[in-house]
């Protein structure tokens, strides 16, 4: 049992925790709603320290979050015992389980795992169906990465043992991004080695490649003052040091002070990422 002696902001999730049972799993927004919480991000920040309070990962508290991530692709596994074939998910895929345990017997005849930062390049993706041409599973947090889809992506590289291959945008934000899903964020640091997924490759889109792959200069966004002052501070992270590839690609970006999404690649055409970009950074291994 959990002292209700909290603060104030605590005290919504307080009843619910101990409530929870290794056979009863709650979400955050029947936390919201149940006790008038209304910002999640608060149940978010509420959860995390909670769990670093009573020493214990935040999935273990049965509080999980609403479904967010998806994956598609050549992956089947198993949900709470029902086998799920990633490949016969429709073109929006198959939601990620928001309870990690439910998850196993993963089987995969992919060469890579492609972490995409962005939903409509998910879905373009999928529509294609890219995996069926490059050997693939492609999974997408939707933007901001979320604790189910962290977890399920250390969960299918520690047993596929297959490399993940980041697309972003190019931006600070999208390298901000990646590095969670590689280090792991500050908030919830206590938990990281549940969390992160090694080595992951920097794919696109970078820096270099808006000449490369000549995006026109409409697609390109001037970065703003705190887009540069937010790129010079990843320039002094130990994921970023660690790799001089990485240094060049952020130092490239700072000083030309542009920004691209990954649709500005849709300029080309609708299927430009799908039947072009992709192949030819696949077919060179141009990963860094």
């Amino acid at each position: 049992m959990i002292n209700t002696a909290f603060p104030s902001p605590y005290l919504p999730v307080v009843p619910l925790i101990n409530s929870t049972s290794p056979s009863l799993i709650a979400s955050f927004s029947k936390t919201n709603h149940r006790y008038a919480t209304s910002d999640q991000s608060q149940s978010d920040a509420v959860l995390d320290d909670v769990s670093c309070i009573v020493g214990c990962t935040r999935s273990s508290l049965n509080v999980v979050a609403a479904e967010k991530g998806v994956v598609v692709g050549r992956l089947i596994f198993s949900d709470n015992g029902d086998m799920i074939d990633c490949t016969k998910m429709g073109m929006g895929g198959k939601a990620i389980p928001p309870n990690i345990d439910r998850v196993g017997d993963m089987q995969s005849d992919a060469l890579y795992i492609l972490l995409v930062e962005k939903d409509a390049a998910f879905m373009r993706l999928s529509e294609d169906r890219f995996y069926n041409r490059f050997p693939c599973i492609i999974v997408t947090a939707k933007g901001q990465p979320d604790v189910a889809t962290r977890l399920f992506l250390r969960k299918m590289k520690m047993e596929l043992n297959l490399p993940v291959l980041a697309l972003v945008d190019s931006d600070p934000y999208g390298l901000k991004i990646l590095s969670v899903y590689g280090c792991g964020s500050k908030n919830m640091s206590y938990d990281s080695a549940n969390l992160t997924t090694p080595d992951i490759k920097w794919l696109g889109i970078r820096p270099s490649d808006l000449d490369k792959y000549k995006i026109p200069d409409q697609c390109r966004l001037p970065m703003t003052e705190q887009d540069i002052k937010t790129g010079r501070d990843l320039l002094e992270e130990d994921f970023v040091k660690k790799n001089p590839a990485w240094v060049e690609e952020l130092n490239l970006m700072v000083k030309t002070k542009q920004k691209a999404e990954i649709q500005a690649l849709s300029s080309f055409g609708f299927q430009y990422l799908s039947q072009v970009y992709l192949p030819l950074k696949l077919q060179e291994q141009d990963w860094l």
